[in-house]
């Protein structure tokens, strides 16, 4: 089968011609440094679109196999197969010099750079391409982006679902039709560059237990400790260093492996010692006792104070008949984002509303009272400050902002040196209306309002402070969210997305509950940071399963380097159920200027419920400085 013939003409790919290697796992699991792969299919493309390769096979992971009601594979089914070892060697041929190509391609890659690992071996991918991203890319009008929806989008027949191998075949038309799509709105694919991974960062490790008590703050001079103490220890003890920390653990201490302004004593034989630990602890003010106070204490910790164990539901989907999207309750202004000294109050007058799907009346009365009802409006040139108000002012007519082109962009509006922009040649040909920013003023209705192509469920369009309740869809079991974060592609600096996962004090509990592109997991699977692309990453979060002691998650954006958000432009988020959801709501932030790192959303617990809010909150400083405010050292 041709990936581009005869959808796409050859000559005309450019950029979008590569070597593909198309993958599909079937796993016993989700959780990629625990469970195995069950199946494995590949399919290699050339450049001009043609099939060079396949393989598939089953495989005996030497475990249980998991839910078979979703994959089939029993453990008789597996009998006999091959364990992955005995065919890494002929999947890494197929993968080398290739692009790797899959549909939620993070999930695939972790699985096999797992697997290659536990076979001594190295994953010789150097790039991988996701249909999912890249189709969030185009912005399809379809309900969600599973695997099986857009084949059906785009007519690719579908015959044996989470069968890996007709999986991979589907793929192979989803990726030629996509490609399609993308050159028709020349959008640049996204590449993402897969550096090679040291096994030692495969290796399983088990969970950290969570501390079960708040922390009580510093530890007095002649006083005890107290449960809950955050403790970190640098240098060298007379006992093993896995001892110490066994008997703290045991005693209800929490022991962290750096030092911030929240730590509650740093336990070191060599005080004047040069260690990253002992210059934070003297520049903070923290206690620092030896290895012989430290035992002495350990025999006497005092009681702490428990985390509240607060049961936390999502919120279910409303009823039609009480489907109405507006105010609900002011939101109080206990949910302030002010992690650090230096942040400045957020406005409080922010209002939560649930997302429940809109009936066809609903959105008639929105189009008569909202002008911009149902489109998504791209604004090109102007400054920062005035694309950013030409934004909000699309927001305020019931439109959605648009920051790059794509399927669903219904409108363009121009502002001074908008002529230069590349993506004027695309939007000419498209034949998409274009406007100037009097436009905005009073825009006139769509001649053919049949050119809005609406999901069963638009997005729910967010502004700024804007809060929502996080739905329960169908009424079954909270899924995972995914917050998804994009920017236009940038040539001079890289965007970085990051997680805190915050207590009741608002810091991190421990160190690994501060996710970024060095730790891009917490220890027990339930935040993960997952790469999209250059122009997109995601924060998603097993809610059901965070520890009681989390009770609010911060996603922020850092720029590395001296370029600013003014700069930058816009950050849109999307917040969906799954992987493959379509986005239940939708923020366009563009209030920063001269920063150089976002506050971009928060998840919190609000009585029974998860809550979101779109928060679009700047800082001068660099992400250190922000990760300080949290209890984080990052120079560790």
């Amino acid at each position: 089968m041709s990936l581009v013939s005869p959808f796409l003409d050859v000559p005309a790919m450019g950029d979008y011609a590569y070597d593909w290697a198309l993958v599909d796992v079937e796993t016993s699991g989700l959780v990629a440094r625990r469970d195995r792969v069950l199946s494995v299919a590949v399919i290699t493309l050339g450049p001009d679109g043609e099939q060079t390769g396949e393989f598939s096979t089953l495989l005996n992971p030497g475990c249980d196999p998991g839910p078979v009601e979703v994959h089939g594979l029993t453990v008789e089914r597996l009998q006999g197969a091959p364990t992955f070892d005995q065919v890494a060697g002929r999947i890494g041929a197929m993968l080398q010099d290739r692009v790797l190509v899959a549909h939620n391609a993070h999930f695939d890659y972790d699985f096999l750079a797992y697997e290659f690992a536990r076979a001594r071996m190295w994953l010789p991918v150097s790039q991988r391409l996701c249909t999912l991203a890249l189709n969030r890319q185009v912005d399809l009008p379809t309900d969600d982006m599973k695997l099986g929806t857009l084949a059906a989008h785009y007519g690719v027949p579908q015959q044996r679902a989470h069968d890996a191998l007709d999986d991979t075949r589907v793929l192979a038309g989803v990726l030629r039709a996509s490609l399609r799509e993308a050159a028709r709105l020349d959008l640049p694919l996204p590449l993402v560059a897969c550096p090679p991974r040291a096994e030692s960062q495969f290796t399983p490790k088990p969970p950290k237990t969570p501390c079960a008590y708040r922390n009580p703050g510093r530890l007095t001079p002649g006083g005890p400790l107290q449960q809950g103490m955050k403790v970190a220890i640098t240098g060298e003890t007379a006992y093993a260093r896995a001892e110490l920390v066994g008997r703290a653990v045991a005693a209800g201490l929490n022991m962290m492996t750096s030092v911030s302004r929240h730590t509650s004593v740093l336990v070191t034989n060599e005080p004047a010692a040069d260690s990253t630990k002992a210059r934070r602890a003297l520049a903070e003010g923290v206690p620092v006792v030896d290895e012989q106070t430290f035992l002495r204490l350990l025999a006497d910790v005092r009681p702490g104070t428990a985390h509240e164990a607060t049961a936390v539901r999502v919120a279910p989907v409303t009823e039609p008949e009480a489907a109405q999207i507006g105010p609900v309750e002011p939101v109080s202004t206990t949910a302030s984002v002010v992690p650090a000294p230096e942040a400045s109050a957020l406005p409080t007058a922010s209002t939560c509303v649930p997302v429940p799907a809109p009936r066809q009346s609903e959105h008639l009365v929105d189009t008569l009272d909202k002008p911009l009802a149902g489109r998504r409006v791209l604004v090109l040139g102007g400054v920062h400050a005035d694309a950013a108000a030409a934004r909000i002012r699309v927001v305020q007519l019931g439109g959605s902002a648009a920051i790059n082109l794509s399927a669903s962009v219904t409108d363009v509006v121009l502002l001074p040196g908008a002529e230069g922009d590349r993506r004027m040649r695309r939007i000419t040909a498209l034949e998409l209306p274009v406007h100037d920013l009097h436009w905005l003023a009073s825009p006139a209705p769509m001649e053919d309002q049949n050119a809005v192509v609406l999901r069963p469920q638009e997005p729910h369009v967010m502004p700024r402070g804007g809060v929502i309740d996080l739905p329960m869809p169908n009424g079954g079991p909270a899924p995972e969210w995914y917050v998804t974060a994009g920017w236009a592609p940038q040539s001079d600096c890289e965007i970085d997305v990051v997680a805190f996962l915050l207590d009741e004090d608002e810091q991190v509990a421990h160190d690994e509950d501060f996710i970024f592109y060095g730790a891009p997991e917490s220890p027990a699977g339930t935040a993960r940071l997952l790469i999209g692309g250059p122009a997109e990453q995601t924060i998603a979060l097993d809610l059901a399963s965070l520890p009681p002691a989390t009770r609010k998650i911060v996603v922020a954006a850092a720029i590395d380097g001296a370029t600013t958000f003014g700069t930058v432009g816009a950050i849109q988020i999307g917040a969906a159920p799954g992987s493959s959801g379509a986005p239940l709501a939708r923020a366009t932030l563009d209030a920063a200027t001269t920063e150089r790192t976002m506050l971009l959303v928060e998840i919190y617990r609000r009585g029974p419920l998860w809550r979101l809010r779109a928060v679009g909150q700047g800082f001068d400083h660099g992400l250190d400085a922000l990760a300080r405010g949290y209890g984080v050292d990052i120079a560790d």
